[in-house]
C-alpha cells in the first residue's frame, strides 16, 4: 500500500505495533511525521494532525487511546479530516476495544486494529483487522485457504485473502467467548466501572508526596481508564517487582510505546502502569495505596 516518497502521519503516543514497521519502511523511502497529542484539548490536536498533512501523505496512524497514559484521542474527527484530504485512516484500538464506545459505521475509520486480550478479555495472541478495504491491502503471507484450490494465485474474496493457513481456531473462540461477555455486561457500564476505579486511584495518589503523576485527573472524556505512575527516582521495574511481592500485578517499564514516554519525559525511567477491569474492586485500589507508602 505504501511505497517509496509515500508520507505517512502518526501521534506521538503511537505503540511499537505502528512505530517498528514504519520504521522500516523508512528505509525504503517512506517519510513519517508525529503529530503532537494535546491532552484535554481536541481542537488543538486535530489542528496538530491538520498540519502535519502533505501532498503525499498515503495514510495517517493513530491510537484511540495511549496504553501508557490513557489520553484518548478525537479519532472521528481525525477520521474526518483524513477523509476531507481523501486519505485513509488506520486506528490502533487495542487499549480502547470493549472499553471505549466506537461506531464503526458512522467513526469514518477505514481500518481498525484490535489486540484480543484486553478489554475483549480474549485469549493472548488474537486479535482482529476490522475494515471493507482489506481488497486494497498487500498480503503478508500468502498459501492454503481452503478455497479456490486449484488456482496458483491468492484469493482475492476477503476475508481469505489476507488469512492463509489453518486459523487459531481455539483462540478466536475464546476472543468470540470475550466479546460475547462485553456485549452482556455493557461497554458503557464496563467504561464507568473502570474509570471510577482509576479516578479515584488518581486522587488517593495525588496526594502522596513520592508519587510521580504526569498528566491531569482522568476526566472520562478525555481519557480511558489507564494510570500511570513513578514512585520518586526508582526505576519502574523496581517498583513493579516490589509490587508483585506483595501480590500486586501492574506493568512497569516503556510498555512498548517509548514515543508515549518520550512525550511524558519518562524514557529513561518507564513507569508503572495500573489497568482496572471489570472485576477490579475499590479495595485493591485502596491495597496498591498501602503498598506505595511503605515504599522508600
Amino acid at each position: 500500500m505504501l511505497k517509496p516518497g509515500d508520507h505517512v502521519v502518526i501521534s506521538c503516543l503511537e505503540h511499537n505495533a505502528v512505530v517498528r514497521p514504519l520504521h522500516t519502511l523508512a528505509a525504503a523511502g517512506v517519510e513519517v511525521t508525529e503529530a503532537k497529542v494535546v491532552p484535554c484539548d481536541n481542537d488543538a490536536t486535530v489542528d496538530a494532525f491538520r498540519q502535519a498533512i502533505r501532498d503525499n501523505t498515503r495514510l495517517i496512524v493513530c491510537t484511540h487511546a495511549s496504553n501508557v497514559w490513557g489520553i484518548r484521542l478525537p479519532v472521528e474527527r481525525i477520521a474526518a479530516l483524513a477523509h476531507e484530504y481523501r486519505i485513509p485512516i488506520a486506528v490502533d484500538c487495542a487499549q480502547s476495544a470493549g472499553v471505549l464506545p466506537i461506531n464503526l459505521a458512522d467513526s469514518g475509520i477505514d481500518y481498525l486494529c484490535v489486540a484480543g486480550h484486553k478489554g475483549l478479555y480474549g485469549p493472548m495472541g488474537t486479535g482482529m483487522l476490522v475494515t471493507t478495504r482489506g481488497s486494497e491491502l498487500a498480503t503478508v503471507i500468502e498459501g492454503g485457504t481452503g478455497t479456490n484450490s486449484a488456482q496458483a494465485e491468492q484469493p482475492e474474496a476477503m476475508p481469505e485473502r489476507l488469512e492463509s493457513g489453518t486459523q487459531n481456531m481455539p483462540g478466536i473462540a475464546g476472543l468470540r467467548a470475550g466479546i460475547e461477555f462485553v456485549r452482556k455486561r455493557g461497554t458503557d457500564r464496563i467504561f464507568q466501572h473502570e474509570i471510577e476505579l482509576t479516578r479515584y486511584l488518581y486522587r488517593r495518589l495525588s496526594g502522596m508526596k513520592q508519587i510521580r503523576l504526569y498528566t491531569a485527573e482522568p476526566n472520562p472524556r478525555y481519557f480511558a481508564p489507564v494510570l500511570s505512575f513513578n514512585v520518586g527516582d526508582q526505576p519502574s521495574e523496581v517498583v513493579g517487582r516490589k509490587l508483585n511481592e506483595r501480590g500486586i500485578a501492574v506493568r512497569a517499564g516503556l510498555h512498548c510505546a517509548p514515543t508515549a514516554h518520550r512525550f511524558c519525559g519518562t524514557l529513561e525511567q518507564g513507569a508503572v502502569r495500573v489497568c482496572p477491569s471489570v472485576f477490579t474492586v475499590r479495595g485493591e485500589m485502596d491495597q496498591l495505596v498501602r503498598a506505595l507508602a511503605s515504599m522508600h
